[in-house]
């Protein structure tokens, strides 16, 4: 099997899955007891036909079986509706889903630069004063919940003034050039960056450690030392190309993890990403909104998966897609 009918046939078998979560998601919204129109009933200027127009538009006065076909007909057609503020809701989510996706990439990108190298430290050194160090650090990271964690930095950043408190960019950003602007929203992810990688950093080098520790017991890296190999050579080379094979099959859980994990922090750091969306969406039964946040959610877990099945063929070439 090559590897485009393989992509392709994977693809088939997310549809399913898909399906069965948009179905779950909108039942879920629909037995919500919140009223997306309470503001507009409880102001008594506005009129009962208003209401009812209001109605009308989102589609609210149809039965629930009936929303949820036109919802899925209109999305398989690739138009999102609209917002309960009358926004186009593509538009929302593309804006506030590339600011997830930038944040969630950030944070792989330096969770895996000190992971790795911290877990292949701790396992080489086993039980000297940086390995007991790296479990203490990771054993703090593994029980702080992510929005404790936001809220310290938070408050570091409210008593220093060093770093930005909330948001994505300054009030002056687009008066700035391309450069500053670039260097305003690195210096604006510094907080969010940081809080994920500490939470995932702990898990994933905790991984690391104990699958090199089990590889460097096998018998062909005894051999490989017998035979006069340095100690670079037999973990880098030998070991280490070994016990990283588990680690990618966890790329995409890690992804959907960051995305948990990047909504309880987008909300504490005011961060305008997909999960603060997503979370506003609820709050105010906005249908359409909370429905093409999920989903898209959803793809971009599957992605993750995917991705980290071809990066272990690629990486193994003893595995196939087969």
């Amino acid at each position: 099997m090559s590897t485009p009918v393989y992509i392709f046939k994977r693809i088939l078998q997310a549809l399913p899955l898909l399906f069965l979560i948009s179905l779950m998601a909108f039942t879920m919204l629909k037995l919500s007891p919140i009223d997306p129109l309470a503001a507009m009933r409880a102001n008594p200027s506005v009129s009962q036909a208003a209401i009812q127009a209001e109605e009308e538009r989102l589609g609210l006065n149809k039965p629930a079986p009936v929303q949820y076909a036109i919802w899925l007909t209109s999305t398989l057609q690739g138009n999102l509706g609209v917002s309960t503020t009358g926004g186009s809701v593509a538009v929302r989510l593309m804006q506030h889903a590339g600011n997830t996706l930038l944040l969630n990439v950030v944070t792989l990108f330096f969770t895996w630069l000190v992971a790795l190298p911290a877990g292949v430290y701790a396992a080489v050194h086993r039980g000297k004063f940086l390995d007991k160090l790296f479990g203490l650090i990771t054993a703090i990271g593994m029980s702080m919940p992510t929005f404790l964690l936001a809220f310290l930095f938070l408050m570091f950043a409210l008593a220093t003034h060093w770093l930005p408190i909330g948001g994505m960019t300054s009030s002056d950003f687009a008066e700035r050039d391309t450069l500053s602007q670039i260097l305003d929203i690195a210096y604006h992810l510094i907080i969010p960056v940081c809080v994920l990688t500490f939470v995932s950093l702990a898990g994933i080098q905790r991984q690391v450690r104990s699958n090199l520790l089990d590889v460097l017991r096998a018998d062909y890296v005894r051999s490989a030392r017998a035979k006069g190999l340095s100690e670079e050579v037999v973990i880098y080379k030998h070991a280490l190309r070994n016990a990283i094979n588990p680690l990618i099959t966890l790329l995409g859980f890690e992804f959907a993890g960051l995305l948990s994990g990047a909504a309880l922090t987008e909300m504490v750091l005011a961060y305008p990403g997909l999960g603060r969306l997503t979370l506003e969406g609820v709050l105010t039964k906005d249908m359409n909104l909370v429905m093409a946040s999920i989903m898209l959610g959803a793809v971009m877990l599957i992605t993750g998966n995917l991705v980290a099945d071809l990066l272990l063929k690629f990486t193994d070439p003893r595995i196939t897609v087969e």
